[in-house]
């Protein structure tokens, strides 16, 4: 039987919204969290496997949460992304830094517990059902690849992925004919406007195409992408400035750079799925709405995993 893991990246500070620990937040009609859904969609596609990158301060909570719940239903693991978990040689040298390395150091921190083709989602993005199915089908088929980093990615319309309550940031994309990715920008301060959606820069909106194909860093990787992730790392903390302590080791970033290099190679899966997520706390009203409407559609039961 083939087999895939499910990555969930659950370790933001969730600062936007409010201070609260937002991949947390209740959304289901019986205490459901946006993780809960993601999960069942996964297991149902065929992924046997959860693990879940978090804080150590988290932990507790996390558990209580969801961590003891999910357990009774596949294999858990949790891999701690902490912005000390870096070479000891750049630890001195960054030693005032209190905010994680990004995407890419949350997926390095998995390198022990991860063996098998896994797919990569944030913890507070519903990503739909479609989304699943279409990676896990991928990454347990076989293909050919002469490259040193095979990847697919769920590439989602970005008119499906806009807030109501504030700009998002996405990896807006172009895609060939193929369907394989030539090019990924991670792009910030996108926000909905009257005609679709733009790139709010103080004020300024530079009109952006809202059928765009765009990343909702919902990635498929293989195991020995970590000993590249791991090289890259390195060479990117050589490259910091220890003023800067924001830098952030991205994925979309990572990719992108791999793509230029002609040593990645990335299949763009399509979904047209309607996102929804907490990025600011004035989200979670229409995600619970949406949520009911889907349950009420009978895509979810009313009550998961009994």
């Amino acid at each position: 039987m083939s087999k895939a893991t499910l990555v969930v990246m659950a370790a933001g500070i969730g600062s936007r919204f409010g201070g609260g620990i937002k991949q947390l937040e209740p959304v289901g009609p019986s205490g459901e969290i946006i993780m809960d859904y993601s999960i069942y969609d996964a297991m149902r596609a065929g992924f046997d496997k959860v693990v879940f990158v978090i804080r150590k301060d988290l932990e507790k909570d996390f558990k209580e949460v969801i961590g003891n719940r999910i357990e009774k239903q596949l294999e858990v693991a949790y891999a701690y992304q902490e912005v000390d978990d870096i070479p000891a040689v750049y630890k001195e040298r960054f030693a005032e830094r209190t905010k994680p390395w990004g995407t890419g150091q949350a997926i390095l921190v998995c390198r022990d517990v991860v063996d098998s083709p896994f797919l990569v989602i944030n913890a507070d993005d519903y990503y739909g059902k479609e989304a699943y199915e279409e990676a896990f089908r991928y990454l347990t088929s076989e293909h050919t690849s002469t490259v040193e980093v095979p990847v697919c990615m769920v590439g989602f319309v970005l008119k499906n992925t806009l807030s109501d309550n504030g700009s998002v940031t996405r990896g807006v994309c172009k895609v060939d004919d193929r369907g394989m990715l030539t090019d990924i920008v991670e792009t910030h301060n996108i926000v909905k406007t009257a005609d679709g959606a733009g790139i709010d820069e103080d004020g300024k909106i530079t009109v952006l195409d809202v059928n765009s194909a765009v990343s909702m860093n919902m990635w498929g990787l293989q195991p020995e992408f970590f000993n590249t992730l791991e090289k890259g790392f390195e060479e990117f903390l050589d490259k910091v400035d220890t003023s800067n302590l924001k830098a952030e080791y991205l994925l979309p970033t990572i990719i992108g750079d791999l793509l230029i290099e002609g040593r990645a190679e990335v299949k763009v899966l399509h979904s047209d799925d309607v996102w929804f997520g907490v990025t600011y706390k004035e989200d979670k009203e229409s995600v619970v709405d949406s949520v009911g409407k889907l349950v009420d559609a009978g895509v979810y039961p009313e009550k998961l995993f009994e």
